[in-house]
């Protein structure tokens, strides 16, 4: 049996301000209504956050997790966001089963509520927040290929109409963000962006290729630059590993001032 589902890595932006009205976040936020509105609308959400990190992957498991208010020094305001929306539990039981099938221990979690890298990107392509949602951890290694194989193992899941969503930032130089944006910077910024893209959307190159660059990422250009650590650039590497072909659309943002990139696949899963 197979059912089909969207595959989306996104820049989910900084913290709270893409849903406090921030300007530096208005490409980012129009780029996201855009996506949603013309996606069909998922039954469920999986969504692999760049702000959880296990020693083996861990999946929210409970019915109706709260959320994790996980920035800090921001106005009042963003501790009151509200996004209500149900966990799925058999969805949760599922991912574990499948991972675990392909040799990679993983747990649930029952008691962990939804971080940031859910909430906010969801709140703007879905503010009813009518559906169920399940987020799933990295793993504290770091390690690109265990997250390969992790987006790997998820090619086995059966729910149909799901949507996968890497919620991380192709750019992020915490650093830069407050320094003047030079020439330089803009250079270094647009170089790595220009190879993920390539990386990410070029028919030509062999899977193999593909899952090779992405593995050894940190010989693009300029890229410890744009990510000193790359827990923001793993989602992608789970969801590549779960498309295993290339994107379909590439979609930049300039969040901040930066230039960002998000990619969308359709995959096949069985």
């Amino acid at each position: 049996m197979s059912a089909n589902t969207d595959v989306l890595f996104i820049s989910h932006g900084g913290g709270p301000m893409p849903l406090l009205g921030d300007p530096g976040h208005r490409d980012m936020v129009d780029r996201l209504t855009d996506i949603a509105g013309k996606l069909r609308k998922p039954s469920a959400i999986l969504v692999i956050s760049a702000h959880w990190e296990e020693t083996v992957p861990t999946v929210t498991a409970g019915a109706n997790p709260p959320l994790i208010y996980d920035y800090h020094g921001f106005p009042p305001e963003a501790y009151e966001i509200c996004y209500p929306c149900p966990g799925e539990p058999a969805l949760a039981g599922q991912v574990r089963q499948v991972l675990e099938q392909a040799s990679i221990p993983a747990q649930l979690d029952d008691q962990r509520g939804f971080d940031h890298g859910l909430f906010v990107p969801l709140k703007l392509m879905y503010p009813q927040a009518d559906i169920p949602c399940v987020q799933l951890s990295l793993v504290n290694s770091l390690d690109t290929e265990t997250h390969l194989a992790i987006g790997r193992a998820l090619q086995a899941l059966d729910y149909d109409n799901l949507l996968v969503i890497g919620s991380g930032f192709s750019f992020h130089n915490m650093q830069a963000f407050f320094i003047p944006n030079t020439p330089e910077i803009q250079a270094r910024n647009q170089a790595f962006e220009d190879w993920l893209e390539e990386t990410c959307t070029d028919t030509s190159l062999p899977e193999s290729k593909r899952a090779e660059r992405l593995a050894h990422w940190e010989r693009a250009p300029h890229a410890r630059f744009c990510h000193p650590r790359e827990e923001h650039l793993l989602p992608l590497h789970v969801c590549y590993g779960l498309a295993n072909k290339p994107s379909e659309t590439h979609i930049s943002a300039t969040i901040l001032g930066k230039k960002s990139g998000m990619f969308y696949w359709q995959a096949e899963m069985s």
